[in-house]
């Protein structure tokens, strides 16, 4: 099992499920001020970012697309899931 503690004080639990099938799609954004700064410090921890060349998404070499607002990055969390950070400021 896993907590997320988030600001203010509330607890996300993620817990592993047998015969699970990812999403085809993101299930979670984590808010953040600075996508750069974000997936720059994510990097360093091992996560990979995912690189699209879609006709509606493309992201630049460090799996952030950018333009289109917002600025926002994709990576998988272990069991496959679509994940983000998305810039709010």
């Amino acid at each position: 099992m896993l907590t997320l503690h988030l600001a203010g004080g509330n607890n996300v639990l993620i817990y592993p499920e047998p015969n699970h099938t990812p999403a085809g799609f993101t299930v979670l954004n984590f808010p953040v001020n600075d996508v750069d700064q974000a997936v720059d410090e994510l990097t360093k921890r091992g996560v990979r970012f995912e690189i699209y060349d879609l006709p509606d998404i493309k992201t630049d070499k460090k799996g952030i697309m950018r333009g289109k607002c917002p600025t926002i990055a994709w990576f998988k969390d272990p069991a496959g899931n679509i994940l983000s950070v998305i810039e709010t400021s």
